[in-house]
């Protein structure tokens, strides 16, 4: 089996080295084309629909092995392929059309519901267990499973459209999430989403020969919808059906467009425009006000969803043997940098910095308090 794992890699990335450049003249073809403006940093045409060359590298690549994995999935493992499948279908079907067409976004989350309904109703696919820190195990209620688990599919979905905005930043950190969950399901034995996830960490690396800086194709909403949703199924349902896996694993796992939103949020709440006003004080825009390069940008991004995975892996796998302890620390730890790491950057405001102003009047006192002793 390991054997099948590193040929699939190596296949995968072979087939989206070789698939990307001729996306990316489809692309040109067909007009599905990003143009520059205020917003975007990129100053020049670029094509989209590079998310079309992973996912049929992934698809092919699958296929391909298929005849040669052993027969003995259970009834569960083959309805979670046979969903990611069409449900990825119907994703990355939805977001060429997208990169193409710019489709409304009431259609769009309209086709997103439908999609999660599809892996919901006719694959029975639902969150089943759940492990609340400092609650036990237990089997989750079909009427909040059924709309949580759409909520997740949809939700999630559209995580990664959110930290689009830099070349190779969306596919860079999907890549990691979905590494770190590679890692969590060797370590529990879970041989499908195992495969699957190599499967696309293989076709994502062999795009971001192209999309790193300076980007020759962007994976659009045809690329960041399919990584979102196939994020969507990895990191919770993927996890759920062994009911190991603590319930905020996949929260941590999505952390750095989940902090990002969140943030995004608070600023412009404090700044009284509209929640879903769109602006530049995004995590990479404030990283580059700073002074960072565009790859050094992106490097610090990846290094921060890194973080998120360590912390990920280190909170699954005490949720394993209940030690809910970890799971409290984990959450102190994540909470403190995110908020420190806000102030620095500015992700809140350029003035708003609760937390280090009260460290500062702290540091400001006990300097103080040694002058007046000696």
């Amino acid at each position: 089996m390991l054997m099948i794992y590193i040929i699939g890699f190596i296949v995968s990335l072979g087939l989206a080295l070789g698939l990307t450049p001729l996306v990316k003249k489809f692309a040109i073809k067909v007009g599905a084309v990003d143009v520059p403006n205020a917003r975007k940093v990129h100053t020049r045409i670029m094509p989209r629909l590079g998310g079309l060359g992973i996912f049929l590298s992934f698809v092919i690549t699958l296929f391909l092995l298929l005849p040669f994995l052993p027969d003995i999935f259970t009834v569960r493992e083959v309805n979670f392929i046979k969903a990611f499948l069409v449900g990825g279908t119907l994703t990355i079907l939805l977001g060429a059309l997208d990169d193409r067409f710019d489709l409304p976004a009431k259609l769009k989350f309209l086709v997103q519901i439908a999609t999660a309904c599809v892996v919901v109703f006719v694959f029975d696919i639902r969150l089943e267990f759940a492990n609340i820190p400092f609650h036990t195990y237990g089997a989750v209620e079909t009427w909040v499973a059924i709309p949580f688990t759409i909520l997740w599919i949809v939700g999630v979905t559209n995580a990664i459209n959110l930290i689009d905005g830099l070349d190779g930043l969306a596919a860079g950190v999907s890549a990691i999430a979905i590494g770190t969950i590679a890692v969590m399901a060797f370590l529990m034995g879970n041989i499908v989403v195992a495969l699957i996830c190599l499967l696309l960490l293989g076709s994502i690396i062999g795009f971001l020969y192209f999309n790193f800086h300076p980007a020759k194709i962007f994976m659009g909403d045809s690329g960041a919808l399919f990584l979102g949703f196939s994020l969507s199924l990895l990191s919770l349902l993927g996890f759920k059906q062994v009911a190991i896996v603590s319930f905020l694993t996949p929260l941590i796992l999505i952390g750095v467009p989940l902090s990002d939103t969140m943030f995004a949020i608070v600023r412009r709440w404090m700044q009284k425009k509209p929640i879903f006003s769109p602006d530049k004080g995004h995590l990479h825009h404030c990283l580059r006000e700073l002074g960072f390069s565009h790859r050094q940008t992106v490097l610090i991004i990846y290094g921060i969803a890194a973080f998120f995975g360590v912390l990920a892996i280190i909170q699954s796998s005490a949720a394993m043997y209940n030690a809910n302890w970890v799971t409290f620390v984990v959450i102190c730890v994540m909470v403190f940098f995110l908020q420190i790491g806000a102030e620095v950057i500015g992700l809140i405001g350029k003035t708003k910095r609760p937390v280090l102003d009260f460290l500062a009047r702290l540091r400001m006192k006990a300097g103080a308090e040694r002058t007046g002793t000696k």
